[in-house]
C-alpha cells in the first residue's frame, strides 16, 4: 500500500474502550508535535459520539470510522484509510484474528498491546508469509508487555557494547517498584489464555518452550524455565520472585534476539522478578506472591471457579483504574547485564504513569507513530518486536514525549568486582 492511497498516518482500533480512550486524550496531544492525521474507529456511531464530546473540543472534527472486529468487510475499508493501525480490542485471541489478518493483506502497519503468547504465536504462524509479501510491519506487544523489557535490554545491550566492548550473554530484570491497578481486560485476557491452555495441548507445549515465538532455526533450546523459582538474589541482596509478565516478555526479548540474527549470543538467558526485600520478610512477601499467583493460575483453570473470578472477584470487562490513579502510578526496573568477559552493566529503566494504562497508552501511542513516520519505505514487513525494528528511535520517543527514562546505573569489568 503506497501513501497517496491512504487518508490518515493512523486509526484508533477501538478508541471508545477503556485504554483506547486513554489512547485518544493523549493522541490529542501529541497529534500537534508529528503533523499526525489521524481517526477514532469503533463498531458503535453513538459511542464514538460520546467518545468525541468527552475528549473535549480538541476533538471537534476528529474523524470517526465505523468498523467491526467481526466484520471483515469494514475491517478492510478501514485499512484501506490508513498506513497504520492501532488496536486495543482484546482479548486479542478472542476478537483480533481478522483484523491481523486484513492488515496482512493490505500492507497496512499494525501494532497493539497484547500479552497473550499463544494468539502471538498463531499470528506469526498463520500471516507471517503474506504479510513479508505485502510489506506489513506487524508489532504485538507495545505497552508495558514488552516494551520497557524488550527496550530496557536493547539499551542495557547497545551500553554493553560501547562501554564493555561486547554483548551480554546473561541478563536479569528485577521490578523494584511500581503502583498501578488492573483492568478487567487484562485479567479477561489472562483468564481465556487459562482456558485455552487447559484445553489445548499445543497452547499447553508453547506456554512450556520460552522460543515458542521465535524462528524455529534460531532456537538454541538452552533457556531455564521462563517463571522463576522463589531465591535470594545476592546482587541486588534481596529475595527475587516470579514475575507474572515474564511469560510473554521473555519470549519477546528472545525473539528480538533471533530477530537480529542473535547478536546478544546464541545461547542469550534472561529473566524477570520481582524483588520484595531481603532477610525473613522479604522471603514471606516473595513465597506470599508466587502463590498468590500459582492460586488464581489454577483457578481460572476450572470452570466453576473460574466463573467466580469472572463474575465477582476480577474487575469488569472495560473498566480500570481512576484518572488520579494513572497519574499518580510509576514503576522502576533495573536489569543487570554480564558479558563473557566478566564485564557487569546496569541499567534502569522507569516510567511515570500507572505501567498498565498511563504508561501503556503512551507508550502505544509512540509505537503507532513510529510506524507510520519513522520506518523507511524499505522496511521488510512481517511480524517483528519493538527492539528489533524500533532500536534507538522508539527510545528517544519515549524518553521526549512518554514519561520514560533510560540511563546506566552502573559499569565494571571484571578486575572492579
Amino acid at each position: 500500500m503506497t501513501d497517496a492511497n491512504t487518508t490518515y498516518d493512523l486509526v484508533v482500533f477501538g478508541a471508545t474502550g477503556f485504554v483506547g480512550e486513554i489512547l485518544s486524550r493523549y493522541l490529542l496531544d501529541q497529534a500537534d508535535e508529528d503533523a499526525l492525521k489521524w481517526a477514532i474507529a469503533g463498531r458503535s456511531q453513538s459511542k464514538l459520539d460520546n467518545l468525541s464530546k468527552a475528549l473535549g473540543p480538541k476533538a471537534a472534527g476528529l474523524p470517526q470510522l465505523i468498523a467491526d472486529a467481526t466484520d471483515e468487510a469494514s475491517l478492510r475499508h478501514l485499512c484501506t484509510q490508513t498506513r497504520v493501525v492501532i488496536s486495543t480490542v482484546g482479548p486479542y485471541a478472542l476478537y483480533g484474528d481478522s483484523l491481523v489478518k486484513i492488515c496482512a493483506e493490505t500492507g497496512t502497519n499494525y501494532c497493539d498491546l497484547t500479552g497473550e503468547v499463544q494468539w502471538i504465536r498463531r499470528m506469526i504462524q498463520t500471516h507471517s508469509a503474506r504479510a513479508e509479501k505485502t510489506g506489513a510491519c506487524i508489532v504485538h506487544c507495545c505497552g508495558f508487555d514488552s516494551i520497557p523489557s524488550d527496550l530496557g535490554v536493547y539499551y542495557l545491550q547497545q551500553e554493553a557494547q560501547q562501554q564493555l566492548g561486547s554483548f551480554c550473554d546473561q541478563i536479569k530484570m528485577r521490578l523494584v517498584k511500581a503502583q498501578g491497578g488492573f483492568s478487567g481486560g487484562t485479567v479477561a485476557s489472562g483468564i481465556n489464555l487459562v482456558k485455552e491452555a487447559s484445553v489445548d495441548s499445543e497452547v499447553r507445549q508453547a506456554l512450556v518452550d520460552p522460543y515458542s515465538l521465535c524462528p524455529e532455526a534460531s532456537s538454541a533450546h538452552t533457556h531455564p524455565p521462563v517463571l522463576i523459582p522463589v531465591k535470594y538474589d545476592k546482587d541486588f541482596q534481596e529475595w527475587v520472585t516470579p514475575f507474572v509478565m515474564a511469560a510473554v516478555n521473555t519470549r519477546i526479548v528472545l525473539r528480538s534476539n533471533a530477530l537480529q540474527q542473535q547478536p546478544y549470543s546464541e545461547k542469550f538467558q534472561y529473566d524477570e522478578g520481582i524483588l520484595t526485600g531481603g532477610g525473613a520478610a522479604g522471603w514471606f512477601v516473595a513465597q506470599g506472591l508466587k502463590r498468590s499467583m500459582e492460586g488464581l493460575g489454577l483457578a481460572a483453570a476450572f470452570s466453576p471457579t473460574r466463573w467466580l473470578l469472572e463474575n465477582s472477584i476480577v474487575p469488569a470487562a472495560g473498566s480500570g483504574p481512576s484518572v488520579e490513579s494513572q497519574q499518580n502510578g510509576f514503576y522502576d526496573l533495573r536489569f543487570l547485564g554480564r558479558t563473557n568477559r566478566g564485564g557487569k552493566i546496569q541499567v534502569q529503566v522507569q516510567g511515570d504513569r500507572d505501567p498498565g494504562y498511563g504508561s501503556t497508552a503512551r507508550m502505544l501511542g509512540q509505537a503507532g507513530i513510529s510506524l507510520a513516520k519513522d520506518i523507511p519505505e524499505s522496511a521488510k514487513g512481517g511480524f517483528w518486536t519493538p527492539a528489533a525494528l524500533f532500536g534507538d528511535n522508539l527510545i528517544a520517543r519515549l524518553e521526549h514525549y512518554a514519561g520514560l527514562t533510560f540511563k546506566v546505573v552502573d559499569v565494571q569489568t571484571q578486575d572492579e568486582w
